[in-house]
């Protein structure tokens, strides 16, 4: 689905860095985009981490 706005364990925001940590991932390595990003927490870096993005799926089953 879509990115939760805050983390599930410590409620740090983390939805306003999805789309810089999906775009930056592609060229860079993972752990060194989280590092940059301020994401210290196991849990934080988690959320990012594990999320599948399954919006663009789940719309086209939207029937209006």
């Amino acid at each position: 689905m879509m990115i939760p706005v805050r983390c599930f364990s410590c409620g740090k925001p983390i939805g306003h860095l999805w789309e810089e940590y999906k775009n930056r991932i592609k060229e860079e390595d993972p752990e060194k985009v989280l590092d940059s990003l301020g994401l210290e927490r196991y849990c934080c870096r988690r959320m990012l981490i594990s999320h599948v993005d399954l919006i663009d799926d789940i719309i086209a089953y939207d029937q209006k």
